[in-house]
């Protein structure tokens, strides 16, 4: 038997970007030198390949099956606050060289070009540059779909419906940097999910669940797919027996891992760097002060292998890392990309982003978590006379620039005398993001990342990003409900 060579993330840039368009590397310095003349502080090239794949199952029978390719590249030039933005969804010289004379609009005068780069130049191997819609074929795909609506129809006799949905997606970039670099990335992502609707007694209750991340599609086992069955299932179940939530300020418990997300967007955003840079944060001017409970650290960590959220190498070329946010309770950094970190004096983190070529980069989230303190669970459970414990989260909204925030839980329980009484229904967390880091009174010590199903949105651009948390316990919300 043959081994298949697997290429290198060179390789398979050359074979999807730069030989189909037949451009050369030379090609690209001529590029950037025609640009840079223009006295400007900083420029890029943004190359992008993507090819996406989409499945979806309903009641037993394939109800869409969508397959794209899309090719672009982007072209940045930088002078001060000012930026020159044009792309193409063509890949060529000639594309480039129209490029140029439009990026050459913008300049600034007598001013030295300083940009900062990565303090760190540590290259990440974060996953595998494979491609993950090749690594099993269409019928097996189907199959997956096939084989959860089997399982989680066996969970429950009350099941009327299952849809199940898989997404796979490959990605190749390549980014000509200021500095002369040449920086390739190949990024796979895949994502499975599952619906399921009980009807008990003339009510009907939807559950969902899923995950993923930068593997193949071999990662979806059986034992996987049982796992997000029963989730689903398991949540559609006790929503059935639900009584409407009651409404009033009590304290909440979080459960771990996905309220995360209420993290990401009622606080998270604010810690970006453009945000502060502009002084429309909650956060601005507040590095070094006390901004949030002792026992609350949180960072931002693109670095963690095969994660939803984790890149080798942000959307302009740094290597991602660990960013602390808070520590003990202390503001002590921000999430930058290159401009908002060259304009605030601060240090690269890696948090360039783009949802594609046709859009510029901000600083955006990667992973973003609470570490663990020091209690456990149950204890925190038990310190609670009366209150609600949210294990799952729906929609939401939030003002990124002030943190004010209402969550619908999906999931959700009355806490009595220390103890989980009864599913509630139709509790919603209204509050804001900078205040509740104070009212944390018990930070657990079950840290958990969501499954691999995070997507986040900002000024019309969406990333894939990964949120996660440890049990947390707050002592004055308010909670809107119907009971």
């Amino acid at each position: 038997m043959v081994k298949k060579k697997i290429m290198n993330n060179f390789e398979i840039s050359n074979k999807h970007i730069m030989n189909p368009s037949g451009l050369a590397a030379s090609d690209l310095d001529v590029i950037m030198n025609k640009i840079s003349s223009n006295n400007i502080d900083y420029a890029d090239l943004y190359f992008q390949y993507s090819k996406n794949e989409f499945w979806s199952l309903e009641d037993g029978a394939v109800k869409n099956g969508s397959f794209s390719i899309d090719q672009g590249v982007g072209m940045r030039a930088i002078a001060g606050q000012k930026t020159a933005f044009t792309y193409s969804d063509e890949i060529s010289l000639q594309a480039l060289n129209n490029g140029v004379k439009i990026v050459k609009s913008i300049n600034k005068n007598n001013e030295n070009k300083s940009y900062p780069i990565t303090n760190n130049p540590t290259k990440h191997s974060l996953y595998q540059p494979i491609n993950p819609i090749e690594s099993i074929d269409s019928a097996r795909k189907i199959y997956l779909l096939e084989k959860i609506e089997v399982i989680s129809k066996k969970l429950h006799p009350s099941i009327i419906k299952v849809s199940a949905s898989l997404a796979s997606q490959f990605e190749v970039i390549l980014i000509k940097t200021f500095q002369g670099e040449l920086i390739e990335d190949v990024r796979p992502l895949v994502r499975l999910s599952v619906s399921v609707i009980i009807e008990k007694n003339g009510r009907r209750e939807q559950g969902s669940a899923g995950g993923g991340g930068r593997y193949s599609l071999e990662y979806f086992t059986d034992d996987i797919l049982r796992e997000y069955a029963s989730e689903a299932v398991n949540q559609a179940v006790i929503n059935l027996d639900a009584k409407p939530a009651p409404a009033g300020s009590m304290t909440v418990v979080l459960g771990p891992g996905w309220p995360g997300i209420l993290l990401h967007e009622a606080i998270g955003h604010g810690l970006e760097g453009d945000f502060n840079r502009k002084g429309t944060s909650a956060f601005s001017g507040k590095l070094g002060t006390k901004v949030a409970s002792s026992q609350i650290t949180v960072v931002d960590d693109g670095t963690i292998p095969n994660r939803r959220g984790s890149l080798n190498v942000d959307d302009e070329g740094n290597p991602t890392s660990r960013t602390t946010l808070i520590e003990n309770g202390i503001l002590v950094g921000y999430m930058q990309d290159a401009m908002n970190a060259h304009l605030m004096n601060q240090a690269v983190t890696g948090n360039g982003r783009r949802e594609s070529y046709a859009h510029l980069p901000m600083p955006r989230m990667t992973n973003t978590f609470m570490l663990n303190g020091k209690y456990e669970p149950d204890e925190i459970i038990k310190s609670v006379d009366n209150g609600i414990y949210a294990n799952n989260f729906g929609g939401g909204q939030v003002d990124i620039t002030s943190g004010k925030f209402v969550f619908s839980a999906s999931q959700a329980w009355i806490i009595k005398n220390g103890k989980l009484s009864h599913p509630v229904k139709g509790a919603s967390i209204v509050g804001n993001g900078p205040d509740i880091l104070n009212e944390v009174s018990m930070v657990g010590n079950d840290m958990m990342l969501d499954t691999g199903v995070g997507t986040c949105g900002k000024e019309g651009q969406s990333v894939p990003v990964g949120v996660g948390q440890p049990t947390l316990k707050i002592d004055n919300i308010i909670v809107g409900g119907t009971g």
